[in-house]
């Protein structure tokens, strides 16, 4: 089945579309979302050197936050896992911690969601945490793997929510 469309109908479509995005963009937000980002990785070779950096402001300390590394690789990642070193600095607080995220089952089976060849993970690493004062704290998340670079991770990034119910 073919749909002809009008100009007439193309250029409201094209007036239209700039504020459709800007609708879902707004609308599809996390209210419980302190941070989301990602940082993409130059030529998928993620070097030691090359520390992924956010900074997340926690304008309330009594409450409970989830926090999350995001992780997108290729269906070329060498690898079943990661292991990654985030470090937190803040106000009363200076830590160092090693995780290891498991992406694929022993049988080769990814565990992220795919889209192509691109496999994305958003894993939870600390849940409900209560950080130690209000004020801005500084994450750096650094591959901690033997290869450096470290091949095929496309994207690298931190998500920071208020836990759910809280």
């Amino acid at each position: 089945m073919i749909i002809k469309v009008t100009k007439a109908a193309r250029k409201k479509l094209l007036v239209a579309l700039p504020a459709i995005i800007v609708l879902l963009a707004t609308g599809c937000a996390d209210p419980n979302a302190i941070t989301d980002q990602n940082t993409s990785i130059e030529n998928r070779n993620w070097s030691y050197a090359n520390t992924i950096k956010n900074d997340v402001k926690i304008d309330d300390a009594s409450i409970p936050y989830n926090i999350y590394i995001n992780l997108r690789v290729t269906g070329d990642y060498r690898y079943s896992n990661i292991f990654v070193l985030l470090r937190r600095n803040g106000p009363g607080l200076n830590s160092l911690t090693r995780f290891e995220l498991k992406l694929a089952e022993p049988d080769g089976r990814w565990l992220g969601t795919g889209s192509g060849n691109l496999y994305s993970y958003q894993v939870p690493v600390i849940t409900n945490y209560k950080f130690p004062a209000k004020g801005t704290y500084h994450f750096q998340i650094e591959q901690n793997m033997r290869d450096n670079p470290l091949h095929e991770v496309s994207d690298v990034g931190l998500r920071v929510e208020k836990a759910p119910g809280k």
